[in-house]
């Protein structure tokens, strides 16, 4: 089979070579999903503590306001849930 492909294409790559440069593609990609994992991960960890630090904030500057605000989220998230 790997004669057929070759003269098929005009090539001299063996399965062996095929397999090699997929297992390497495949390598990179699942490195480079990696990467890209761990630097999201960091963006969500800084965006969840500048949300803790507004709420903290918040809370502290408008507490009437920031209950307000948990209340009517809680509305909406329960008429969500309920439909």
């Amino acid at each position: 089979m790997a004669s057929s492909t070759a003269s098929q294409y005009g090539t001299s790559t063996s399965v062996d070579d095929i397999k090699g440069k997929a297992k390497q593609t495949f390598d990179e990609a699942s490195d480079r999903a990696q990467e890209i994992a761990g630097q999201a991960r960091q963006q969500v960890g800084e965006v969840a503590g500048n949300v803790k630090s507004a709420i903290d904030r918040s809370v502290k500057d408008q507490p009437i306001a920031t209950l307000a605000m948990a209340a009517a989220v809680g509305f909406v998230i329960g008429a969500l849930w309920k439909s």
